[in-house]
C-alpha cells in the first residue's frame, strides 16, 4: 500500500510502499479515504519528537481519519466490514498512521461510526480538532449569557468551540485580524473579534471592563490572557500540561487534554450532521502532495488541510 512515513532518524518522509497492516485483538483495518494535517503530523515530520516518543520505522504520518471498515480483528464488537466510519490514531508509539491506504485502529478509543450526510473530507476534519474543542467546552460549562473569549478562533480547534460556545447562548469574543478571518468568525458566530496582532486584554476590557466569564485559549500564551478574565472566571487551554503553568488568582485555570473517546467522536459526528456545527475544509489534496501541504499548513490556515487517498 501506498503510505506517506518516515524512513528514519534525519531523513525527509515521503511516498513509498508498505506492507498491508493486520488488525490485531480488539482493532479493525480502516480503508482511508481522507486523512486531516494536524500540528502533531509537522512535529512528527521535523524530527522534533524522536527522543519524545517510540518511533516504529516506517513511521506512517498522520492522526485523523476518515474510511470504510476493510477488516476485523478478533475481541471487535460494535463494527464490520463496511462500516463508514472516522477518527483519531491514538497508539503510543509512532508507526501506524492515516497518511496511508490502510491504518489500524483500536476501537477502545478513538473510533466512531461516520453517519452517511457527512462525507469522508469533513470526517477526516473533525477528530483531533473536535475532540480538543469539545472537551474544552465542556470542561469550562458555557451556558447562555456567559461572555468568551476564543484565542485561536481562526484554527481547527478554534473554530469548533466557537460555534460550540455561540450555539450554548454565549457571547463570543474572537480573536481574528484580516478582513478574511474576521468574515470567518462572525459568520461561524462570533459577537466580537479582537485583534491578536495587538494587545488583546486592552482591547477585550475595552468593551468588558470587568473581563470575561471565560478563555478557551488554543494559541498565543495563556498567561497574556489572565488579565481578561473576571474574578471567579475560568480559563481552559489545551497549551499547558498543568494549572502550575498559569499563575493566576481568584480565577480556575484548567489544562484540556484532548481525548477523542467514541462518545465524544460521535457527538462530533452528530453536531456535523444536524449541522449545529460545520468544519472549514481549505484545501484538499492527494497523498503525492503532502509535501506541500506541510508547507502550507506552516504559512498558516483558515480551515483544515486535507489529503484524499481514493
Amino acid at each position: 500500500m501506498k503510505v506517506f512515513a518516515l524512513h528514519d532518524d534525519g531523513q525527509a518522509p515521503s511516498v513509498t510502499e508498505a506492507p498491508l497492516p493486520e488488525p490485531q485483538e480488539g482493532e479493525v483495518r480502516v480503508r482511508v479515504r481522507a486523512a486531516a494535517l494536524n500540528g502533531f503530523d509537522l512535529s512528527v515530520a521535523s524530527g522534533r519528537l524522536k527522543d519524545m516518543m517510540e518511533h516504529r520505522f516506517p513511521v506512517v504520518l498522520g492522526k485523523d481519519f476518515a474510511g470504510t471498515v476493510d477488516a476485523v480483528g478478533s475481541g471487535v464488537t460494535g463494527f464490520q466490514v463496511g462500516d463508514r466510519v472516522f477518527g483519531v490514531v491514538t497508539k503510543d508509539y509512532l508507526g501506524d498512521g492515516s497518511f496511508g491506504e490502510y491504518v489500524t485502529v483500536p476501537v477502545a478509543v478513538g473510533i466512531a461510526q461516520l453517519p452517511e450526510q457527512v462525507d469522508f473530507t469533513e470526517g477526516a476534519a473533525l477528530g483531533l480538532a473536535g475532540t480538543a474543542a469539545v472537551d474544552a467546552f465542556d470542561a469550562v460549562n458555557v451556558t447562555g449569557g456567559t461572555t468568551v473569549l476564543v484565542s485561536g478562533a481562526t484554527g481547527g480547534v478554534g473554530q469548533q468551540a466557537l460555534q460550540l460556545a455561540a450555539r450554548a447562548g454565549a457571547e463570543v469574543i474572537a480573536t481574528a485580524s484580516s478582513a478574511e478571518e474576521i468574515e470567518l468568525v462572525k459568520r461561524l458566530g462570533a459577537a466580537q473579534t479582537v485583534d491578536y496582532r495587538g494587545d488583546v486584554v486592552t482591547q477585550v476590557l475595552q468593551t468588558h471592563p470587568d473581563g470575561v466569564d471565560v478563555v478557551l485559549n488554543f494559541a498565543g500564551d495563556p498567561a497574556a490572557l489572565v488579565p481578561a478574565v473576571k474574578q471567579g472566571g475560568k480559563l481552559a487551554s489545551t497549551l499547558i500540561m498543568s494549572a502550575d503553568a498559569v499563575p493566576a488568582e481568584g480565577i480556575e485555570v484548567l489544562p484540556v487534554y484532548a481525548n477523542p473517546a467514541p462518545a465524544t467522536l460521535t457527538r462530533l459526528a452528530r453536531n456535523q450532521a444536524e449541522m449545529h456545527t460545520a468544519v472549514t475544509v481549505q484545501q484538499v489534496y492527494p497523498l503525492a502532495d503532502v509535501p506541500q501541504a506541510i508547507e502550507d499548513f506552516g504559512s498558516g490556515t483558515l480551515g483544515k488541510l486535507v489529503i484524499t487517498l481514493d
